[in-house]
């Protein structure tokens, strides 16, 4: 038995067969239209009231039917576009034949209209239709009659439907385009140049995290997806672009929560001449800018607080901030094994494993990152955790960085950056002699490159890097990353399982296994251990037994 679902993408199948039967294309190459529906609306209220003809109110749009409701010989619709509905009226002694359409059409088509604009007795401006074109046979039902989709990991999995059903997540993500404009702006007007950098690299260098790899066949070489843009843009400074910045994806191999996503969106952007003074002073203006410019105020609320984020923000230093919060100074404790052991007396899980540096950035994270809610600066971090930076002339053990902090959660990174070659090239090779004690742990890469290129001179420079994604969170007042990511990755599903285990299947079938025992022991070797973890091997039988079935009914 069909289900619902089925049942209407069948019926809607039907009414395909008819209307080309009919001798109408269903999917049309092109329509024209005049006007959006908001701008047909508009032109509607400057010419009413005024002697306007037919053809000045004579309008063309295209959209989605949202609602249909047919009355005899009459019959109104809405259409929805980017812009807005609009209100559509048809009636068989204008339209004709043209008419009959009415019979195969659904909720979800895609139509194009022409027609005079006119104001209804009830108020609502309405398109009068003089012809009527399908353009699209929607086959799958809209979600939920127009209301949404309800099961929040389907709105990811399915986001054109979301986007169909919610006007408020189309809005959001206007809102997203809406916001790295304006820092495309922001940064155009401050003399800053925009350059694009490599994607694939030889070496993902430039942040400490696992990189994503690939292979390049022609060059027979690997290849990673890039984690920052850092040293690229260094190069553009050094090679005389005193002030260049990028927005552009990187790929991060890590885990999936509310605040992370293994791919998102950076900003990263380097001045001469500057330091990390000057960028804070820069990050202040920035947001606060792109948040009047983008939703016309400063404030915004986040999780039931409201937070401001006109400059100037709160500057405070990292050791202090960190003794204030949990009662340990982290100078008391350079030995990893020592500071381990008082992060788990205050209820910080902590292991001796791992690296002092990381020790004192999961006690930040911890104890302090969620009570800096109001825009805040946390500055001069040690030299460990920050490989990249120029050390502080009055303390060697601290550099000259600063995380910037709004509702719990990072959001920028910045330096005064490192331009000495030879303190540079030890660092790197500190940093790998690191990632041999601590394999699992993240640590920066030795680039020779970008060492090569520091020795030509880099004035000092000021750099940022800043998470467009966890921004446009703040200014849209989503907690998730997943609501601001158009198609965030996901766990596998159920049905992707399946799916992908049916392949292997029938894979397994097509080449020669025919008898139940050999496609399981064929499948022993072929079945990826992420599916072979996921899916139970009662499941793994059930499945292989379907598609045998299947085979000897054919």
């Amino acid at each position: 038995m069909l289900d619902r679902g089925a049942e209407q993408s069948q019926v809607r199948e039907e009414k395909l067969r008819r209307i080309r039967e009919a001798g109408i294309d269903p999917f049309p190459p092109r329509f024209v239209k005049s006007h959006t529906n908001l701008s047909a609306t508009a032109l509607f209220e400057q010419t009413e009231g005024k002697q306007a003809t037919n053809e000045e109110s004579l309008v063309t749009v295209a959209g989605r039917v949202i609602r249909l409701r047919v009355m005899g010989k009459a019959a109104f619709l809405d259409l929805l576009d980017g812009s807005g509905s609009i209100q559509i009226q048809l009636r068989k002694d204008v339209l004709g034949e043209a008419y009959q359409l009415l019979k195969l059409l659904d909720l979800g088509d895609i139509l194009g209209v022409s027609g005079t604009l006119f104001r209804t007795r009830t108020g609502q401006i309405t398109i009068e239709a003089q012809g009527v074109s399908l353009l699209s046979k929607a086959l799958r039902p809209p979600p939920d009659k127009w209301h949404g989709l309800r099961d929040t990991e389907q709105r990811y999995r399915q986001r054109e439907a979301d986007l169909i059903g919610n006007a408020h997540v189309r809005e959001r993500f206007i809102l997203r385009s809406r916001v790295i404009e304006s820092i495309r702006g922001f940064f155009a007007s401050s003399g800053f140049v925009e350059v694009e950098t490599p994607v694939l690299v030889p070496v993902a260098a430039g942040a400490m995290a696992h990189p994503f790899i690939t292979y390049h066949n022609a060059l027979g070489r690997t290849l990673y997806l890039r984690i920052a843009t850092e040293l690229y843009l260094k190069r553009c400074v050094i090679g005389g672009i005193d002030k260049v910045f990028e927005i552009g994806r990187v790929f991060r191999n890590e885990g999936l929560d509310a605040e992370h996503n293994p791919e998102y969106t950076l900003l990263e952007s380097y001045e001469a001449y500057a330091d990390y003074n000057a960028v804070m002073s820069m990050v202040e203006e920035l947001i606060a800018s792109v948040a009047q410019q983008v939703i016309g105020t400063t404030t915004v609320m986040w999780r039931e607080e409201a937070i401001e984020l006109k400059p100037p923000w709160k500057r405070l230093d990292l050791r202090t901030t960190v003794l204030e919060n949990s009662g340990l100074d982290i100078e008391d404790s350079r030995d990893p094994v020592l500071l381990a052991q008082k992060m788990r007396k205050i209820g910080i899980e902590a292991t001796q494993e791992v690296s002092w540096g990381r020790l004192v950035d999961k006690l930040l994270s911890e104890a302090v990152e969620p009570t800096l809610v109001q825009p805040t600066f946390i500055l001069d971090y040690p030299l460990e955790m920050s490989p990249l930076a120029k050390t502080k002339p009055s303390n060697q053990r601290y550099v000259e960085r600063f995380e910037g902090f709004i509702g719990g959660m990072e959001i920028a990174n910045a330096f005064t950056e490192l331009n000495d070659p030879i303190e540079q090239r030890r660092r790197f090779q500190e940093q790998e002699q690191l990632r041999k004690l601590h394999g699992e742990e993240e640590f920066d890469r030795l680039d020779e490159d970008f060492l090569a290129a520091l020795e030509y001179g880099m004035p000092p420079t000021g750099g940022l890097g800043m998470g467009i994604d966890r921004l446009v969170m703040l200014l849209a007042s989503q907690p998730s990353i997943r609501e601001v990511l158009l198609f965030p990755h996901l766990s596998w599903s159920q049905v992707d399982l399946f799916r992908a285990v049916d392949q292997h299947v029938a894979s397994t079938i097509a080449g020669g296994a025919h008898t139940f025992e050999a496609v399981l022991d064929g499948l022993q070797g072929a079945l990826p251990k992420e599916l072979r973890d996921r899916v139970t091997d009662d499941e793994i039988r059930s499945r292989i037994e379907k598609q045998l079935m299947g085979d000897a009914r054919a």
